[in-house]
């Protein structure tokens, strides 16, 4: 046996185990998922053994779960835009400073992915409440004469996701400005680039992967949020994952429910996939 296919041997060894793990964890999962939902659901029998594909025909032939899909995906789209607006600049900030404090900056960055969505959502019911933080203040600066309706609507939605979400895009393009040469950017300064030049013309291609896998990540927690829109939007908000729970949980409906977790997986893998091949042509 040679060197080489000892070593692929050796190589495919080590990655077996994880791939068998990944396997029995997710794939069969999925599997058993997916042939539920191809089931037939009659109230008071819970699940019908068929092979019917009624439960998608009803999601995309009912308007009220298509605007969800939709709704989901605005939703999505919108926060990852803020994240990566919101988080670039902070992400530069953390990569080119020199200070001695800088672990304690990254930490700062981190601190809140300790902190269930659950907490942070009860923590945004609180100021966002008609008698919350932002009325109150608004309210004793003169601002406002009448308290907004700040909860259960969309704009706070999007807040409470954008704020569990711009840490993971910080740390994404954090981790690849860091390995941008510093040298390129007062070159491109030293040939008379103005500092939006400089930004457009190289930093923005040279941390192009940086900003995908961002964006990437943002976009499919942005379509899988659940915690989130059920407090801050409330019970009339629908988007997808409290969809999912709604009618598995509360309804029992196993085969429809099993059918928009499938549509939901499957609409963010193929998103995800376009805006990968977007960037890497474009790159």
């Amino acid at each position: 046996m040679s060197l080489g296919t000892r070593g692929r041997g050796s190589a495919a060894a080590l990655v077996l185990p994880a791939t068998i793990f990944v396997a029995l964890t997710l794939l069969v999962p999925l599997a058993l998922l997916f042939r539920y939902s191809l089931n037939a659901f009659i109230p008071g029998q819970f699940m019908v053994e068929a092979v019917t594909l009624e439960n998608y025909v009803k999601f995309f032939t009912d308007p009220f779960y298509t605007t969800v899909l939709w709704r989901t995906f605005r939703i999505a789209a919108l926060v990852t835009v803020i994240c990566l607006v919101a988080g670039f600049p902070l992400a530069y900030v953390l990569a080119r400073t020199q200070s001695r404090h800088k672990p304690l900056l990254l930490i700062a960055v981190v601190l809140p992915l300790f902190v269930g969505n659950a907490v942070r959502a009860a923590g945004w019911m609180v100021a966002f409440g008609a008698k919350g933080v932002v009325n109150a203040s608004l309210l004793g600066l003169g601002f406002l004469s009448v308290p907004l309706d700040i909860m259960f609507t969309e704009t706070a939605v999007v807040i409470g996701i954008t704020a569990v979400n711009l840490p993971f895009m910080v740390l994404s393009l954090q981790s690849v400005i860091e390995g941008i040469d510093r040298a390129l950017e007062e070159a491109a300064f030293n040939l008379g680039a103005p500092p939006s030049a400089m930004i457009r013309r190289v930093l923005v291609p040279l941390a192009a992967p940086g900003i995908a896998a961002g964006c990437i990540l943002t976009f499919i927690l942005g379509m899988n949020a659940y915690a989130t829109p059920v407090l801050i939007g409330g019970p009339r908000f629908q988007t997808m994952g409290p969809l999912v729970y709604g009618q598995v949980i509360e309804q029992n409906n196993w085969p429809f429910g099993a059918a928009v977790a499938f549509i939901l997986m499957t609409a963010t893998l193929v998103l995800t996939l376009a805006s990968s091949l977007l960037v890497r042509r474009k790159g």
